[in-house]
């Protein structure tokens, strides 16, 4: 019998035993994303025909004892703007809406050689760019604890995917908290990694020197187990780097004795919803009962990290988006007078508002007599903020704080104010400024039963650690084991 709430390490292991079968698994989990995905429309593509074909390819490695992974044979999925050779990816927007990529991703190709089992592709933010998974060309993503709620972003699909049991792991993109807010958002547990630990080499570019692909989960564990497989330097991606490539699923010991945990006080300031507070804060304690020393100290840096990112970010979204001009590939407008108009049509017509949005302010920052004044100030301040982290571990093994100010907010709060998603971002994007590993856990829920996400932000390489506090924290608690009701509208 399948069961869609285990743990992906569980059905590996129930696979190996051939207690079930490959087939059965993904059968299973398709009919689930059938029956429920239209309410919650996490996936954009589904992949049937080749899920089963891959499901008997696994199984036929099994049965002869070769399927060395303990990953091999569960069903997952892929946020859309990871490129699958020859399968839609669309990173949610009408600019890609036709794209068959003519190669794997690094990430794809090191899954496929563990045995995972592709069921598709998850929806996202339009290009990565937004925090609620409504930017979407294709349709909102909704939070399966709450559909009248996002899920958050841009990986919101990938989270909701886990939330909803529509697959077992996913794996998501991070360039300003994208993992870490969503799980926060959906109760599920999702690892930012260390900057070039895992290789970019076929996730579509938003900003260069921030994007990161990361796992998502529903424990600690499970996320060790991915990381072992996508780790590592890859010849295709040169800002990656040799990370000791694996070992985490093995080095979870569940002692967190005598870790020092540091609290940055300036997280626990103005905007902080309470209960949001309450639940992150008691976590820190659980974690101290376990034996961790917990400190508070202050981090006023933070302050200027949204600016910071959104300059870096839009900076170089204008360039990597500069390649959509209806010339090579991507959507193209019929109409046009010549070539600058067939440029300008189709990147008007093909873009989202948001995108667009982005873009401009990406110009505007780059362009001449605003770069010293804008750009060049925001890496100053990166220096900065990278530097009051390696001081903060000078005396920490990690810090402690939330992953977002709220728990989920209700679908179209934040397109009616862009600046107040912006601002969500504020816990998360100065990891990414820094380089650094982050991972959320559930820690909680509030008043009205929305999930809690508490954010542990790691040494850059930091993963073990990260992974084991998430690990120990997850065996003294049972928030990560809880699922969403079925069919929340009401609420």
């Amino acid at each position: 019998m399948i069961k869609l709430d285990e743990s992906a390490l569980s059905l590996g292991e129930r696979l190996k035993k051939r207690e079930v079968g490959v087939r059965e698994a993904a059968g299973a989990v398709l009919e689930r994303i059938e029956k429920k995905d239209g309410e919650c429309r996490a996936y954009l593509s589904v992949f049937k025909e080749e899920a089963f074909k891959r499901a008997d390819e696994i199984q036929k490695q099994i049965d002869a004892g070769e399927a060395a992974s303990p990953l091999a044979g569960v069903p997952m999925a892929i946020k859309d703007n990871i490129c699958v050779k020859g399968l839609p990816t669309t990173c949610g927007s009408r600019m890609l809406e036709h794209f068959r990529p003519p190669y794997d991703a690094t990430v794809t190709t090191r899954l496929h050689d563990a045995g995972a089992v592709l069921l598709g592709k998850l929806n996202m933010d339009e290009f990565a760019m937004g925090s609620t998974t409504e930017t979407s060309y294709f349709g909102a993503c909704k939070n399966p604890w709450d559909v009248t709620r996002v899920p958050g972003g841009s990986s919101g699909g990938a989270a909701a995917a886990v939330a909803a049991a529509e697959a077992y792991y996913t794996l998501g993109s991070d360039t300003g908290g994208s993992i870490r807010q969503p799980c926060s958002f959906c109760g599920v547990t999702g690892l930012k990694p260390t900057y070039g630990a895992v290789s970019r080499y076929g996730l579509v570019a938003y900003a260069s020197s921030l994007d990161q692909i990361g796992p998502i989960a529903r424990d600690a564990k499970d996320l060790a187990a991915v990381l072992d497989v996508i780790v590592g330097k890859d010849e295709k991606d040169a800002t990656s780097v040799d990370a000791g490539e694996g070992g985490y699923l093995v080095s979870l010991t569940g002692d967190v004795r005598g870790l020092k945990v540091g609290i940055p006080s300036d997280y626990f300031g103005e905007g902080l919803d309470e209960e949001v507070k309450e639940k992150v804060l008691a976590a820190a304690k659980k974690l101290e009962e376990m034996g961790a020393v917990v400190e508070e100290f202050p981090m006023p840096m933070v302050e200027y990290a949204i600016p910071a990112y959104y300059i870096i970010a839009s900076a170089e979204a204008t360039s990597n988006l500069s390649r959509y001009d209806g010339i090579k590939y991507g959507f193209r407008a019929e109409k046009f007078d010549d070539l600058i108009d067939l440029y300008v049509q189709s990147r008007s017509q093909g873009f989202g508002m948001e995108v667009k949005r982005r873009i401009m302010l990406g110009n505007f920052v780059l362009s001449s007599g605003y770069y010293d004044a804008y750009y060049k100030k925001a890496l100053q301040v990166k220096a900065l903020i990278k530097g009051e982290f390696d001081k903060a571990f000078e005396r920490f093994d990690l810090l402690l704080g939330p992953a977002a100010p709220t728990t989920a907010l209700k679908l179209g709060e934040s397109l009616q104010d862009p600046l107040k998603m912006y601002l969500g971002d504020i816990y998360t994007v100065s990891v990414n400024l820094a380089g650094l590993p982050g991972l959320v856990a559930p820690c909680g829920f509030d008043g009205q039963g929305l999930p809690v996400g508490v954010q542990l932000i790691g040494r850059p390489f930091g993963e073990k650690t990260l992974l084991n506090t998430a690990y120990a924290y997850q065996q003294a608690t049972d928030f990560h084991t809880k699922r969403p009701q079925e069919g929340r509208e009401d609420r």
